[in-house]
């Protein structure tokens, strides 16, 4: 009987270790889609996004390396209207351009990266059958995302290269959330993956809502940040010394200046900001009540108290660009808190004010305890004695 009971508990061990390990590689690979759109920020704040006028996904790995190879980079971007009616009339040289050209080079380099560990990662687990049951076809639509994202970024970069200095901000705002729904899925795959006791967690209405006030205040920001509209006002609470700026634009109609006017833009993301506060207080404390999940309404309200505090700051620097640049990154982090608190709810819904006991059964626990003489023996008599 001890001989079999090892050999069950080395079975349940390895079966249980394999989900772990796909779970850290997921988690690891969301770490670099953080990093990568940490350094999108960059790019953007730098403009740089717009130094390299080709999508060449094998060669273009391999940065230019020779005076040669600068030069026809160089003279590339300057066919570029960005470099005819800014750069250039700037002043740029090669020097300048090659440090725009090493961010942009970084972003693209650091997407092929990820493509890479991803692939290879979850085709090793494949190949020695260790994806379990049911996973297969999410990752695969994880890797397609990933590979959509690339061509998303393309699709923001061409709508830059004809008839403006600058890429669309409504394409810019395409990648962004397109970024931070792949960083989502990571996450909740993976948190799927680390308790293979549990069932898949379920997408409950107030996750829904609380990430779907987030996703507004997200999409505002992608489009702050494409129309420069944060530098319309470097001061707070105050715009131009009055609550509603004075410089809206109503003359095309109301939803015109919603998505085009900057003044209006600026003013709907710094306030739009204590909607999305206001229900993350309430979200957070529904997270709390959950078994287990204190840590994740902490991570909820540490990233939104933050976030908050980093916007205020960058609009009071006149948009400084490290400021700017913690401000996304941190607000990535508050997405990351969202989803991990939305999973938690999802584990076990109804006992969160649906109609059920709050009580989370522990590892080992039956859901009902059966009557003693409802148990039976598992091996025939006399078998493994």
């Amino acid at each position: 009987m001890s001989t079999l009971a090892v050999s069950n508990s080395a079975a349940d061990h390895s079966a249980r270790s394999r989900p772990r390990a796909l779970s850290n590689l997921l988690l690891f690979v969301a770490a670099l889609v953080f990093a990568m759109v940490v350094i999108g920020g960059i790019t953007r704040l730098t403009e740089s996004g717009l130094s390299i006028t080709q999508w060449d996904v094998v060669s273009g790995v391999v940065p230019p390396l020779s005076h040669a190879d600068w030069a026809h980079e160089f003279a590339l971007y300057k066919q570029t209207p960005q470099y005819q009616q800014v750069a250039g009339p700037a002043g740029m040289t090669l020097a300048g351009f090659k440090f725009i050209f090493f961010w942009e080079w970084a972003h693209r380099f650091l997407g092929r990266v990820i493509g890479l560990i991803f692939f290879a990662g979850v085709g090793w687990f494949a190949l020695r059958r260790e994806i379990p049951k049911g996973y297969g076809p999410r990752l695969a639509a994880l890797f397609v995302l990933g590979g959509l994202q690339g061509a998303v970024g393309w699709f923001m970069v061409v709508s830059g290269l004809e008839g403006r200095t600058e890429v669309s901000p409504y394409r810019l705002s395409a990648h962004l959330l397109f970024a931070l729904f792949l960083f989502s899925a990571l996450i909740w795959t993976a948190l799927d993956l680390r308790d293979p006791d549990s069932r898949r967690a379920r997408l409950t209405g107030w996750g829904g809502f609380a990430l779907a006030i987030l996703f507004v205040q997200l999409m505002l920001g992608a489009w702050v940040a494409g129309f420069r509209a944060g530098y319309v006002s470097n001061t707070w609470p105050a715009m131009d010394g009055r609550f509603v700026p004075p410089g809206i634009d109503w003359s095309n109609g109301a939803l015109f200046a919603m998505t085009h006017d900057l003044y209006l833009l600026h003013f709907m993301h710094r306030w739009w900001a204590w909607v999305v506060v206001a229900v993350l207080v309430v979200f957070a404390r529904k997270v709390r009540k959950a078994p287990g999940a204190r840590r994740a309404s902490i991570a909820i309200h540490s990233a939104f108290g933050t976030q908050i505090i980093l916007g205020i700051l960058t609009v009071l620097s006149g948009i400084a660009i490290w400021l700017a640049v913690l401000h996304q990154a941190t607000g990535a982090l508050l997405v990351a808190a969202t989803v991990w608190g939305a999973h938690e709810l999802g584990k076990y819904p109804s006992p969160l004010g649906e109609g059920g006991s709050s009580r989370r059964l522990r590892k080992g626990e039956e859901e009902d305890s059966p009557s003693p003489g409802a148990w039976r023996d598992p091996l025939p008599s006399g078998e493994g004695r």
